[in-house]
């Protein structure tokens, strides 16, 4: 005899199925879509938020170095922006890079990012409810063929993962966080070197000006001479043709000018015509020593903010592989389950569930040699980054006492040409030597002068780069670099 199995299936789900189930189950459905249409009330919503490339340009061109925000932010960091036609500082020049420099804005967003990213690694994994109806028509003429079977899956994360999370994602935040004071120090010498750029050029503009004008004299003196017949024709064309070499040499400063006026812009990040009515200051006074000192060097091996960087990555794949040894360690699942028949007479039958991943086929070991490599990885950047600061440190160290040299040399030159031209206007004066003696007397003092400049520049340059090599509060105070984290625009 053939009996007939009692079978359970499940069927398509149709609005009338669903309503059955409703029907059969109130006190179940109706507090569970009450607690899904609360949870969906409370989701973030997409925003669009369109980039245009004719908005971004547009915004970029009204920057300029009046704008009220700017000077807010600036006084914000004690600082006040110049009044009545005053030359702007470096300091103040420092804080409007760190408002406009798009370069910090990036830095700043990826280390937002990184922030972000340390809620990501603190969550933890969200239960999940399962509903199953089933159609059983194994009783002939029931009256509730549905069951509503409810199951939860509430995994329990093991070994201390979400630490390990945390402490990973903390400190890569950390990385970023020196990431951005490192673009700090780039743009502010980006800066530097921009504005002293614009003083030599300028500078060598006026001291070229007035070599013109003496070999212009000289060409006019040898003019006459030549008509008395004291000087060949060669030495005119000579005194000529060094005259025309000057002329030359004067444009090319002029046109060093215009360059240096738009690298200045772009190290501030507006555009040239914020620059038409500002005027700049910068001093060539003294060089300092205190950057020179040992204990500086050391300090800088240390606090570096690519090395600080580096160390923090390091520790973060310190973490990533704590995190991937934990994981050898199952999640727990607990299932608690509840089904009701109401086919018989509101049966409602509860479950306990416990579940374990085997790790029979792999213990995670692929993911632990990955994270031990990177590992190695981190450790072997580190290093890099600390010789290259080493070298970069020394370098610079060694520029700057070769640079003060030369500049003491040229001095000593420039106050002996100097001495000459006022013994040559003596004699002139006495009738000893000619005019002309006095015009080439003045021609090789301001070469000089050139020479006195060229070596200056070459002294704030190698300045520039060892402040820069060291990073040291001496020079840029920690409160300026934490000025780049406020985003006042």
């Amino acid at each position: 005899m053939v009996t007939r199995a009692k079978t359970a299936r499940r069927p398509k789900l149709t609005v009338g199925s669903a309503l059955q189930t409703a029907h059969a189950a109130p006190g179940i459905l109706l507090p569970l879509c009450t607690i899904c249409a609360s949870l969906l009330a409370g989701c973030a919503h997409f925003q669009p938020k369109p980039l245009s490339a004719q908005a971004s340009i547009a915004r970029f061109e009204s920057r300029s170095l009046d704008s009220p925000r700017l000077h807010a932010f600036l006084a914000a960091n004690h600082a006040a922006a110049p009044a009545g036609g005053a030359p702007w500082s470096l300091k103040a020049l420092t804080l409007t890079a760190l408002y406009y420099q798009p370069a910090l804005a990036e830095a700043r967003d990826q280390l937002l990012a990184a922030q972000a990213a340390r809620v990501t690694a603190g969550e933890r994994p969200n239960p999940s409810l399962s509903l199953t109806p089933a159609y059983d028509s194994g009783v002939p003429g029931a009256i509730h063929p549905w069951i509503v079977p409810l199951s939860l899956d509430w995994p329990i994360e093991t070994a201390g993962r979400r630490g390990d999370r945390l402490a990973q994602a903390r400190h890569l935040a950390a990385a970023a966080r020196w990431d951005l004071v490192g673009i700090v120090w780039q743009v502010r010498s980006r800066l530097r070197d921009s504005l002293l750029t614009l003083y030599a050029s300028r500078r060598s503009d006026s001291l070229l000006a007035r070599e013109v004008s003496a070999r212009r004299k000289v060409v006019r003196l040898l003019s006459r001479q030549l008509s008395a017949g004291n000087v060949s024709s060669y030495d005119v064309a000579a005194a000529q043709i060094a005259l025309d070499r000057a002329t030359l040499a004067r444009q090319a400063a002029a046109a060093r000018t215009r360059q240096a006026r738009i690298a200045l812009a772009g190290a501030l990040g507006v555009p040239l015509s914020a620059l038409e009515n500002a005027r700049f200051s910068f001093d060539l006074g003294n060089l300092p020593t205190a950057l020179t000192r040992p204990e500086v060097r050391r300090q800088a091996l240390l606090e570096r903010a690519d090395v600080r960087a580096a160390l923090e990555r390091y520790a973060a794949s310190q973490s990533a592989l704590q995190l991937q040894i934990a994981r050898q360690w199952p999640d727990i699942h607990l299932g608690p389950g509840f089904a009701w028949n109401a086919q018989l007479a509101g049966d409602r039958q509860w479950k306990l569930g416990l579940s374990l991943p085997l790790p029979v086929l792999n213990d995670n070991q692929g993911p632990i040699a990955e994270a031990r490599a990177q590992r190695a990885l981190a450790a072997a950047h580190f290093l890099t980054v600390q010789t290259a600061a080493l070298t970069r440190i020394d370098g610079s160290l060694a520029a700057y006492d070769s640079a003060r040299a030369q500049l003491a040399t040229a001095n000593s030159l420039l106050r002996a040409l100097e001495r000459q031209v006022s013994s040559v206007e003596a004699r002139v004066r006495a009738g000893e030597l000619q005019p002309l003696d006095l015009a080439n007397a003045h021609l090789a003092c301001d070469a000089g002068l050139e020479n006195r400049l060229a070596a200056q520049v070459r002294a704030q340059r190698a300045l520039g780069r060892l402040e820069q090599a060291l990073q040291s509060p001496l020079t840029l105070a920690p409160a300026t670099a934490r000025a780049a984290l406020r985003t006042m625009h």
